[in-house]
Parts: structure tokens; C-alpha cells; sequence
């Protein structure tokens, strides 16, 4: 691959790690972000450049484009924004700040990286941004609201994007994966008890109920790929002359893709609702 510079959010596991060091082995040059220093750490160790990056910080995001930018002589060809979390909970039960935070990290720090490396792309004029959003970025499941505004609004900034970026040679992509081994599941534990006070809330028991599957070290849920899946959505996003503008990864979501368009409305939600827990 000529050597072309990408950079990776959320490399710390799962997906971006993954993704991360496939690539460099494809011969991208690949920058590996994560939040903490250990992680960076670890992925130098790997052999892979890589610099700390907290996407809920505008002074990090400046910096690490900085760093990366210096490495590189002012050109990058790829970002795949991948660092994001999922906040568990009823709607009802998220306050202003844990909506917010939601937000801080699944889209106002991508956009805000995407807002210092675009004038670099338009200069030299291509570019790949490829965003992994969800199936949760276009069907709702309930406990799952804000990480579900969060990939809604991502898809809608993503398509907006694209349109404008017309005849410019940068190309935006998203991917939908479904259920991917990671560590999402335990990530979202941890901001679930962080965030949501059970015994004050009209979900109690759907609460109770929830911690004892989380708790549970039980199989993955069903149609469940490894990073893999995404990867190879990924490397056709960065190296086909004609991208697509989404990606769909695991049976799930192409399922309710198709179930979303020729469904009523109340139908889906029924389904929606079992497929929910």
C-alpha cells in the first residue's frame, strides 16, 4: 500500500486493535490512538507507532493530529474512527451530564478530528474517513438510548458530510457491524454502574435483570463475528476506487436493515422489543 498513513481511534482492544495491526502487516502506515498511556504503551511495543489520544479533549485531539501530521510530512490518507463506548440505561434515567458524555466521545471528538485533518485532505486532494457506526445507528433498542442518539446523529453528520465532499477525492464511509467480539460488553457494564442509579428508577427489576446477564461470563450473543468481519469492510472502504457509503457486518444487521423497509412500524418495534432484552 505504498506506505499510506492512517489513523486508528480506540486501539486500546477489540476492533481498533485489531484493525490496527492488520493493516500495518498490509504495509498502511498506521498510527494507533488510545485514551491511556499504558495502551499506547503496549501498542509501541507491538511495533506500531502510536500516540495518546482522549477524544473527550479538544487540546489531545490538536495534539495527536500535530504529532501524526509531523510524522508524516502534512499528508494523511485514511482516519478510522473506531473509540466509543455504549451507555446503558432507560432514557428517562440519563441525566444532562451522562447524555453529554455519550456524546463527547462517540461524536463530538470524532467530528472535532475530522475538523483538523479535512483541510490536509482537501490540500491534497483525496482522502478516506471511515466511520464504524452500528445497527444501533439506524433501529433503536431499548437501555441502549443514548449510545442509539449517538450512531443516529453519526450517521446523519456522515451522510451530510459525504454530500459535501463531492468531487473533492475524500470518501466517506460507514460501517454497521452488530455484535463483534470485544470488550463493549464490559465497557458499558462499567458506565452502567458509574452513571445509572437503579434503585430510584421505574426499570428496577428490567435493571436487576440486566446486571445478571452482564455479570454472567456466559457465550457471546448470538451471530456474534470476530474483528475480522470488520476489517475486511474496512480494507475495501481505504483501497476500492468506489467505496461504499455503508458497510453492513453480521447477519443482525442486515436483517433489520431489510425488516426496516418493509415493516409497519409497530411490528418492528415488537421485534425490536424480543431481540432487546
Amino acid at each position: 500500500m505504498d506506505n499510506r498513513a492512517i489513523l486508528i481511534t480506540g486501539c486500546s482492544s477489540g476492533i481498533g486493535h485489531y484493525t490496527a495491526h492488520a493493516l500495518h502487516e498490509r504495509g498502511y502506515r498506521v498510527f494507533a490512538t488510545a485514551r491511556k498511556a499504558a495502551d499506547v504503551e503496549r501498542l509501541r511495543a507491538d511495533g506500531l507507532e502510536s500516540f495518546q489520544l482522549d477524544l473527550d479533549d479538544s487540546a489531545s485531539i490538536e495534539a495527536t493530529v500535530a504529532d501524526v501530521l509531523a510524522c508524516t510530512d502534512n499528508r494523511l490518507f485514511g482516519v478510522f474512527h473506531n473509540g466509543a463506548y455504549g451507555q446503558p440505561g432507560a432514557v428517562e434515567d440519563l441525566d444532562r451530564n451522562t447524555l453529554r458524555q455519550q456524546f463527547e466521545t462517540n461524536l463530538f471528538g470524532w467530528h472535532d478530528l475530522n475538523h483538523r485533518i479535512l483541510p490536509v485532505m482537501r490540500a491534497q486532494g483525496h482522502g478516506r474517513i471511515i466511520y464504524n457506526s452500528s445497527v444501533l445507528g439506524f433501529v433503536a433498542m431499548r437501555f441502549r438510548g443514548a449510545y442509539n442518539a449517538s450512531k443516529y446523529a453519526l450517521e446523519g453528520l456522515a451522510d451530510t458530510q459525504r454530500l459535501e465532499l463531492r468531487g473533492t477525492g475524500i470518501h466517506i464511509s460507514l460501517i454497521q457491524p452488530g455484535p463483534i467480539t470485544s470488550r463493549f460488553r464490559q465497557n458499558a457494564f462499567a458506565a452502567y454502574k458509574a452513571n445509572i442509579n437503579p434503585d430510584n428508577s421505574a426499570f428496577r427489576d428490567a435493571y436487576q435483570r440486566m446486571e445478571e446477564r452482564l455479570e454472567k461470563e456466559g457465550p457471546a450473543a448470538p451471530f456474534t463475528l470476530g474483528p475480522e468481519a470488520v476489517l475486511k469492510r474496512v480494507i475495501h472502504a481505504l483501497e476500492s476506487p468506489r467505496p461504499k457509503h455503508r458497510y453492513a457486518v453480521t447477519l443482525p444487521t442486515y436483517a433489520f436493515a431489510y425488516l426496516k423497509r418493509v415493516l409497519p412500524g409497530r411490528w418492528l418495534d415488537h421485534l425490536l422489543a424480543k431481540a432487546g432484552g
